[in-house]
């Protein structure tokens, strides 16, 4: 079992930065990618960032640009620095990563982002 924990989200004005932290834990070897998602209010999850296990990234087109995902292998750590943040990038933010072998998806319990215009 994977267990991930996020941490580093909260209030900032539109415009400001945000770092956020996944913490992995547990059976960390079988992790294979790693990706952020978010979900604001009455809409559904979506994908923002993703990270494989050689360093690739991928980004949604709205976060592009402003966002970029890092991860320390050897902390079993994903990051997420978020700049130029804008009130639609308010949501709760999940960590997610899947596993090598199986395929089975872990996530955290999410973090609440919230940017004020």
């Amino acid at each position: 079992q994977v267990q991930l924990v996020e941490s580093g989200g909260g209030l900032v004005q539109a415009g400001g930065s945000l770092r956020l932290s996944c913490a992995a834990s547990g059976s960390t070897f079988v992790i294979n990618a790693m990706r952020w998602y978010r979900q604001a209010p009455g809409k559904q999850r979506e994908l923002v960032a993703a990270i494989s296990s050689g360093g690739g990234t991928d980004y949604a087109a709205s976060v592009k640009g402003r966002f970029t995902i890092s991860r320390d292998n050897a902390k079993n750590t994903v990051y997420l620095q978020m700049n130029s943040l804008k009130p639609e990038d308010t949501a709760v933010y999940y960590c997610n990563a899947d596993s090598r072998y199986s395929g089975k998806d872990y996530w955290g319990q999410g973090t609440q982002v919230t940017v004020s215009s």
